[in-house]
């Protein structure tokens, strides 16, 4: 199946759940990705408007020219890297998580270099998630080592430090309008946030123990979403408070395991859609 198809129904099937009153006339060019099952996963947009996506079962990245339709793969160079987050940099580089690998990558589109980044004392990691903060810090979750890590791409240097949770599982993460990293804890119930200069962690704790937070978005008011992928909800949470503001069931009911997020903006809060 399609790259986009797989995105695109995900995010449409959700929305006529949550906005059933309103009539969707959605769109959808399909793509076949070059490599078959690759698993194309974690599709994100360059700053040129092209659309990257890791191909986590081929050990590649791969890039699409959303105008000519063309597609170009960068195979990895550590096999069995198992390639799944990315996130393009002001100079158009892709940076890239390898969750099996134990590295973070970058990838330069001109040449199709790679360069590894490991932890300097040889400590075990399992890149999942990046995201670069305001000053160009690149921040990762680690799901099984239970790690958040920061490196700086200017010096390699990467710095680690262990959630107070044992196995809390840190997956999905944003950086607020202030510069603090916001990440979700999916093997227990809480929301952590990260001093990026003391790496300290905070957790906030959700009402609900059996809550089970994957992925998390920012709206344009500096709140965050996130889906409770366990119970089957949607949450709103206010980082300045440290509070839950809200929570609503999916249309689908507790085993329908929302997962994605994004935020459109739709005025000042914006608009939560979940796959």
């Amino acid at each position: 199946m399609s790259l986009l198809k797989v995105c695109l129904f995900a995010v449409a099937a959700t929305l006529a759940g949550f906005a059933a009153v309103e009539t969707l006339n959605v769109d959808i060019k399909e793509y076949e990705v070059p490599t078959p099952r690759s698993r194309p996963h974690d599709p994100a947009v360059a700053p040129d408007g092209s659309l990257w996506y890791t191909g986590q079962a081929a050990n590649r990245l791969g890039r699409l020219d959303t105008k000519t339709g063309e597609f170009r793969e960068y195979p990895l160079k550590t096999p069995d890297s198992g390639p799944h987050g990315l996130v393009a940099d002001k100079a158009a580089n892709i940076w890239f998580t390898a969750i099996s690998g134990g590295y973070v990558g970058k990838l330069d589109p001109k040449t199709g270099a790679i360069t590894e980044y490991r932890p300097s004392d040889g400590t075990e990691i399992d890149p999942h998630t990046p995201v670069f903060d305001h000053n160009g810090i690149l921040w990762f979750t680690n799901e099984e080592t239970n790690y958040v890590g920061r490196l700086d791409p200017r010096t390699g240097k990467m710095t680690l430090t262990q959630s107070p949770t044992p196995h809390a599982v840190p997956y999905g993460i944003v950086v607020t309008e202030n510069n603090v990293p916001f990440f979700c804890e999916f093997g227990t119930n809480k929301l952590a946030s990260i001093d990026p200069n003391t790496m300290k962690i905070r957790e906030y704790n959700l009402p609900a123990t059996d809550a089970r937070p994957r992925r998390i978005a920012l709206a344009p008011d500096g709140t965050i979403y996130y889906t409770d992928f366990a119970r089957g909800y949607l949450g709103h949470f206010d980082p300045a408070s440290g509070k839950l503001l809200k929570e609503w069931a999916s249309p689908g009911g507790v085993e329908s395991e929302p997962y994605g997020i994004a935020i459109t903006n739709d005025g000042n809060a914006g608009t939560a859609s979940l796959a």
